[in-house]
């Protein structure tokens, strides 16, 4: 064994060593170099500060104690990674829409950048944290107090070792976590040094591993017969504590600060995620591959030295065989499995409390004061490094409170139920846009006065003799409020209990309070961002600028993020909006920019507030940050709703009044049609009638008359007929019960029969122009039906042309769509307003000239078309008239 003052010296060198890493790795990412770390390896790796010494110790002495229970601390986040990758996904999503700094932040912002909401959950982080903070410190010391003996430095003093790597990790986290405040608030060079970490503790456990299997054993074969000997074999499998440590395990993945920050704040691509999404769980793999085998050979080991303390086996083991080297190797993974979770903790937590408890109470502390006066960079740097220390503290305070009990050995568990109550607010948030900031703060303060007075409280009486009266004895004597009797119950597993009444208080008062609490507009329009991020990838807009603030707002994100860097951002937006020099309109866009960028450095909560001040907000303290933003927001949102009501009115007003518009044009229609109609059949009717009689009187007659007088009988009935036929028609087309004798026709034919028809060569009123060539085509249809709808069409043309000398223009055009006939006349057209009545039945237009007819023309051949799988339109614009009849292509195939 080294001596304690040459363990000094290796702990000594292998940190500035780290230093050297992380330096470098800054330096190179400044300059844009050193590519390949800002990889998927680099960025799983990095998760390994999940593995803390708590695992890299205690996982061997939880298998030598508890058998295989160890592992469900590696089977939450496995599950985790592999089921439920699309809420990571969504997670760092958000993270880098909303420019996320820390869990906290991520509530916040959530609920409408709630700066109490943030406040409950820093404290809770905190408190939680504090006691896994003081177990990785009795780890390392317990570490030293193994490896080392005696030397010039002393005796291996664990309070004293305790105190010097606290000391270590507060400079380290300081140096390389609060360096500036940038934007991003990602760390390459921390960020480098944890994966190399990650990648010395996986060589030393693997390394352990094989000399146990194939050093001590003699191969896989004799370790699986030793353990199924060994006791751990026996030992029993409680389902119900399996499946309650794995949920506490993935939930921990979510929501521990340190996890958060590499997870979500550290990810500078999201494309890594779906590496990590099997690299992660590999190397959970890994590292839990031999601790079976690690404990099985302490057990057998333990009086040859490996000691009674399984959480050691992994560094005794090799120390009582004399592997010098081997254990070294063992002591520097437990250091840097202790040492990185410090680190990240301690910088997640540090940037909680600064940018969500000190700098809000200096804000709050200088809202009478001048906005542009004070170094804000220079107080929230202070503030970071000051928390650093500060949670440090807090840790060695609770481990020598303690006096490194064994007590301690459960506070992980402990910790993870404890920042596992914001799981309901963080995941509700994310899929639930009805959760409110009144739900997730009753949830989670429910949760936390359940886990801290069931948990928390006693493992502290326990280690510090404190309160033992009111812990055996119940609150204000109430049996069923002592944390050994909750609710009277008699709890075998007092974690499970705990669990079990924290989180499901926790989710029904978060369900309960979103449902019978209204959301600020914020609130609405965040949750709106966080729910849908994929198809918003950008923050909420409330901001209002006003003249002369862009001055103001230069000076203070020059105060927050250095002059450079304020520089190019004014510069930047400035040339985006098209302005000359260096300062850009305060647009809403703009501000928004500007929120979401100094949200980097300072929180959600903090940039809103700041902005908020210089924009000319009354206040600035954290429950009035809102009043301005909401008002806006909600300004924005009622306008938006006005805008849309008016134009889904405009638009069914309009639609209404085409609607009005055509029906007192079919009014009008209905009387003529009634008019028109007892016209054309009194007419007939009448001369049937009064011819008749003239015949029947007795009076002689001669041949010329009575000829005369039957042949407009014949007439008069023919003309009857025909508007009968017409009626008839019609019901039948539109009824579908028509017959169509389909024959092979040429076109030119049908129309050479339409015209002959309609008498439009005889009569001389109206001139016809054709092209015989382009007519020249034959169809496979009903040449009946077909000359019908093209009588009619040069029928109305005769009817309605109104020009001096009226001419009747038929154009055929043929294609791959079909073929089409256009009949165009001269004339002035159809109204407007009548347009639309064309095709309706008994429609006649002002212009018919006093025409015989009943309006039925055209709605019949509207059908005809139809029944042919062809269409008859109108065609607008133009001079003069325009009909189209369309036949469909397979008419010309089929011919």
């Amino acid at each position: 064994m080294l001596s304690f003052d040459g363990l000094v010296a290796v702990c000594v060198l292998y940190v500035m060593g780290l230093f050297g890493i992380a330096f470098l790795v800054e330096k190179s990412a400044r300059q844009g170099g050193v590519k390949w770390l800002n990889s998927p390896l680099t960025y799983t790796l990095s998760l390994s500060i999940y593995a803390t010494a708590w695992t890299f110790y205690g996982a061997v002495g939880s298998a030598a104690r508890s058998g295989l229970e160890y592992m469900t601390i590696y089977l939450g986040p496995t599950l985790v990674f592999i089921g439920w990758f699309w809420l990571l996904r969504k997670m760092v999503r958000i993270g880098r829409a909303q420019r996320i700094t820390s869990i906290a932040d991520m509530i916040s912002s959530r609920y409408g950048k709630s700066g109490g909401l943030a406040v409950l959950v820093t404290v809770l982080c905190v408190l939680g944290t504090t006691p896994y903070i003081a177990l990785q410190l009795q780890s390392v010391s317990l570490s030293f107090s193994v490896f080392a003996r005696p030397g010039a430095l002393g005796a291996p003093d664990t309070e004293q070792t305790a105190i010097w790597v606290a000391g270590g990790m507060a400079l380290f986290t300081i140096v390389f976590g609060t360096r500036s405040l940038d934007l991003n608030e990602r760390h390459p060079g921390l960020v480098s040094a944890i994966a190399f970490e990650a990648i010395v503790k996986l060589a030393a456990i693997l390394a352990v591993g094989v000399y146990v299997v194939w050093g001590l054993a003699d191969g896989p074969v004799d370790m699986l017969a030793r353990i199924e000997e060994s006791a751990i074999a026996r030992q029993p499998l409680n389902g119900a504590r399996w499946l309650g440590v794995t949920m506490l395990a993935g939930a921990a993945i979510l929501c521990l600060p340190r996890m958060f920050q590499v997870l979500v704040v550290e990810n500078s691509d999201e494309r890594h995620l779906a590496t990590a999404g099997w690299a992660f769980p590999l190397y959970m793999m890994l590292i839990s591959l031999f601790v079976v085998p690690i404990a099985v050979t302490g057990l057998g080991l333990a009086d040859a030295g490996a000691g009674d303390n399984p959480d050691l086996y992994v560094l005794t083991v090799p120390l009582s065989q004399g592997q010098g080297g081997l254990a070294m190797l063992v002591f520097l993974g437990g250091f840097s499995a202790a040492t990185s979770m410090v680190i990240v903790a301690a910088l997640a937590l540090s940037t909680m409390v600064s940018n969500h408890i000190v700098m809000p109470l200096w804000l709050r502390a200088t809202r009478h004061d001048d906005p542009m006066t004070g170094d804000v960079r220079r107080v929230a740097l202070t503030a970071r490094r000051l928390s650093i220390a500060g949670v440090l503290f807090l840790g060695l305070i609770y481990y020598r409170a303690s006096g490194g009990a064994e007590a301690l050995a459960s506070i992980g568990l402990i910790s993870f139920l404890g920042v596992a109550q914001v799981l309901p607010a963080l995941v509700g948030g994310i899929f639930w846009r009805g959760a409110t900031r009144v739900g997730a703060a009753l949830g989670i303060g429910a949760g936390f006065m359940i886990w801290a007075w069931l948990l928390l409280i006693p493992n502290v009486a326990e280690t510090g003799g404190l309160m033992p009266s009111v812990l055996s004895d119940g609150l204000f004597g109430l049996a069923w409020l002592s944390p050994e009797t909750p609710l009277g119950l008699q709890a075998t597993d007092p974690l499970l209990t705990a669990m079990v009444l924290s989180l499901g208080a926790n989710t029904l008062l978060f369900i309960l309070g979103s449902l019978f609490s209204f959301p600020s507009p914020l609130e609405r329009l965040q949750g709106a961002q966080f729910v849908n991020v994929f198809d918003h990838s950008r923050a909420v807009m409330g901001w209002r600028g006003t003249a002369g603030t862009a001055d103001d707002l230069l000076i203070m994100a020059q105060r927050i993020m250095g002059t450079g860097r304020a520089g190019r951002l004014f510069q930047n937006a400035a040339r985006a909006q098209g302005r000359d020099g260096d300062l850009p309109e305060a647009t809403a866009d703009f501000l928004e920019t500007l929120e979401r960028e100094l949200a980097g450095s300072v929180g959600a909560a903090t940039a809103h507030a700041m902005v908020a001040q210089i924009t000319g907000a009354a206040s600035v303290s954290v429950r009035d940050l809102l009043a301005v933003a909401d008002e806006t927001a909600q300004i924005m949102e009622y306008s938006s709703q006005l805008e849309a009501k008016s134009e889904e009115l405009s638009q069914t007003a309009r639609r209404l009044r085409e609607a009005n518009g055509k029906l007192t044009e079919l009014s009008v229609q209905k009387d003529a049609f009634l008019s028109q109609i007892s016209h054309e059949l009194r007419t007939p009717m009448t001369s049937i009638r009064s011819f008749s009689e003239i015949l029947m009187q007795t009076d002689p007659m001669d041949d010329a008359a009575r000829a005369r007088f039957s042949r407009i009988i014949h007439d008069e009935s023919l003309r009857l007929t025909r508007l009968l036929d017409d009626l008839l028609d019609l019901s039948v087309l539109e009824n579908g019960r028509v017959t169509l004798n389909m024959t092979e026709v040429r076109l030119g034919d049908v129309l050479d029969r339409a015209v002959h028809a309609a008498g439009a060569q005889s009569d001389g009123g109206i001139t016809i122009n054709r092209d015989p060539a382009a007519e020249d085509v034959v169809l496979w249809t009903d040449a009946d039906r077909l000359a019908q709808v093209f009588i009619n069409l040069i029928s109305n043309a005769q009817k309605y042309c109104d020009a001096p000398m009226p001419e009747l223009t038929i154009r055929v055009a043929s294609g791959d769509g079909g073929i089409e006939v256009e009949f165009a006349d001269n004339g002035k057209g159809i109204p407007a307003r009548q347009e639309t009545l064309i095709f309706e039945k008994f429609a006649r237009l002002d212009t018919a000239k006093g025409a015989p007819g009943a309006g039925l023309g055209l709605a019949i051949s509207r059908e005809v078309m139809a029944r042919l799988d062809g269409d008859l339109s109108y065609l607008r614009g133009g001079e003069g008239t325009r009909f189209r009849v369309r036949l469909p292509a397979r008419a010309l195939r089929a011919a």
